[in-house]
């Protein structure tokens, strides 16, 4: 595999914010984002065995892992490595640009998917997969990253005319006004769920974190 980095952190978003994670992040991605913050992972990485992945989470000593990116369903071998997580009994979050097919991951051990839905301001709206939604089981998430006001307005009619999981996330762009998104969510009486990035206030916005 493709790699950019493996670390020990605490995970920011989704539904194990909190607890300690072993991080895999895979190199490139076929989306450019306008509000990205971690372009530095589009570039070739290093080439990893899953047997050196493996080593390097299992000196964390944790139960959970986060497959994330780049884009990692990019990697053909992110199948063998989160079922190889699978069997050493660990729950793995693959965080998905929402782009590529998520159907592959859907039957394997101790999978949580969190795909995403493009928005407008992210420039990527037109790349967002619909057949995945469907498909995700009541314990996987969508989540809508926000930028601004007509942001806001699409990602509410995305939750109310397509079909979604229990957990939906809105979280704000970086840097923008959580508040105001946390206002317009009571407003509307929305089921979602408004989330910040835990890992950025705990460490900054530097990568490894």
């Amino acid at each position: 595999m493709r790699i950019i980095e493996v670390f020990h952190s605490i995970q920011g978003e989704g539904p194990f914010t909190g607890e300690r994670t072993s991080f895999i992040r895979t190199a490139r991605c076929n989306l450019r984002c306008e509000w990205c913050d971690t372009a530095y992972s589009f570039g070739a990485g290093e080439e990893r065995s899953i047997a050196s992945l493996l080593k390097d989470v299992g000196r964390h000593r944790t139960q959970h892992a986060c497959l994330t990116g780049g884009e990692p369903l990019l990697q053909r071998e992110s199948v063998d490595l989160v079922r190889a997580l699978g069997a050493k009994g660990m729950t793995t979050v693959i965080e998905t640009g929402g782009s590529l097919d998520v159907s592959p991951y859907l039957k394997l051990k101790g999978v949580v998917l969190s795909v995403d839905v493009k928005c407008p301001g992210s420039g990527m709206e037109a790349k967002n997969r619909w057949e995945n939604l469907p498909l995700l089981r009541p314990t996987d998430i969508v989540k809508f990253v926000v930028k601004d006001r007509r942001d806001y307005l699409y990602a509410r009619r995305i939750v109310r005319t397509r079909p979604m999981p229990r957990q939906v996330v809105f979280q704000p762009v970086w840097g923008t006004d959580g508040g105001r998104l946390a206002g317009w969510v009571l407003r509307d009486r929305l089921g979602v769920r408004v989330m910040l990035q835990e890992h950025k206030y705990l460490f900054g916005d530097i990568p490894g974190h």
